[in-house]
């Protein structure tokens, strides 16, 4: 783990967010060539709807009952705003991966070696979440509230929409649902730093379906209870895989723990196991040297017997002469 001080993060994390902007920039004068091909996209839910069938295809796109209508602008400046929007939301969602990649670089130094690995999941996921939110909103939710809400009690009424307050209802929605599909990623990254457990995941669940609620009404452009349905129940579900993520995660942390104490327990007792050796290896070369010792002493002790022995002779001899 790198320590750095507080002016060397502020300069990493401005290098960062140049980056970014460089490429959202470019992305941006792309977009906003080709921007009437994407307003012409973002309309099609006004023309379409979902279609739901138990045979195959089980969901299809068919014309909607309000083929006819029309947006319209009420300022001067309204049509070249709109374009500037969908031009700059349209970058930001394809540049969304080095956005994801570049927050990585910025988190990575104070992560560990084997957790800095992690970059090329992390960026896949978090970015086949933001689109697989994004294309659940665009295909599948705006297609089906722009059906409801424009034919649902309106028999007497002519809507007139205009190009700004449309294009900002569909894209606050794609955005949202973008944001709320990384829920499961946010879940584990808790579980990982410690902060949750799963174990508080499940004990929280009915708090957590009252917040997704709350948290859909202040997300959804509009304040009926029908498109906060839209968003909340996703929003649930994701929840749960976020539970499920975390519970896997917290398994293999845990498993990992515990072949590290096994791996620690086994160098242990292989040092003990070499420190007994030595110690005997110690205590016989001790033994050795003391039975030399022993055997050099008796040898001393005959040596000196003999010569005993050899003088009382010679005072013999010595007394016979």
């Amino acid at each position: 783990m790198d320590k750095a001080p507080l002016t060397e993060h502020l300069g990493e994390l401005r290098n960062r967010i140049v980056i970014i902007l460089v490429f959202v920039s470019i992305a941006f004068g792309l977009c906003f060539y080709y921007s009437e091909y994407i307003f012409s996209l973002i309309t099609s839910p006004l023309h379409t709807t979902v279609a739901f069938s138990l045979k195959s295809p089980y969901i299809s796109m068919i014309p909607s009952s309000n083929p006819d209508i029309k947006l319209i602008f009420v300022a001067p400046a309204e049509a070249i705003w709109m374009h500037i929007k969908i031009s700059f939301v349209s970058a930001f969602v394809i540049c969304s991966p080095l956005i994801f990649f570049e927050i990585w670089r910025f988190i990575a130094p104070g992560m560990l070696e084997k957790e800095r690995n992690y970059a090329l999941p992390f960026v896949f996921i978090t970015s086949s979440l933001f689109f697989i939110g994004a294309a659940f909103c665009f295909l599948i939710v705006l297609p089906f509230a722009m059906n409801f809400l424009l034919t649902y009690k309106t028999e007497n009424l002519q809507p007139m929409i205009s190009v700004g307050k449309y294009t900002d209802f569909c894209l606050k929605f794609v955005l949202a649902f973008g944001a709320m599909f990384e829920l499961p990623v946010v879940t584990v990254f808790l579980t990982r730093m410690g902060i949750v457990t799963p174990a508080w995941l499940a004990k929280n669940r009915k708090y957590a379906v009252l917040i997704a609620f709350v948290a859909a009404a202040l997300l959804t452009p509009t304040p009926d209870a029908f498109n906060q349905s839209l968003m909340a129940i996703p929003m649930i579900i994701l929840y749960e895989i976020g539970i499920l993520a975390s519970r896997l995660l917290d398994k293999k942390k845990k498993k990992g723990e515990k072949s590290e104490e096994g791996e620690a327990d086994d160098k242990g007792t292989g040092n003990d196991d070499m420190n007994a050796e030595e110690r005997d290896e110690n205590k016989v070369g001790k033994d050795d040297i003391d039975d030399d010792g022993n055997d050099e002493e008796d040898d001393d002790e005959e040596d000196d017997d003999e010569e005993d022995d050899d003088e009382e002779d010679n005072d013999e001899e010595d007394k016979l002469r």
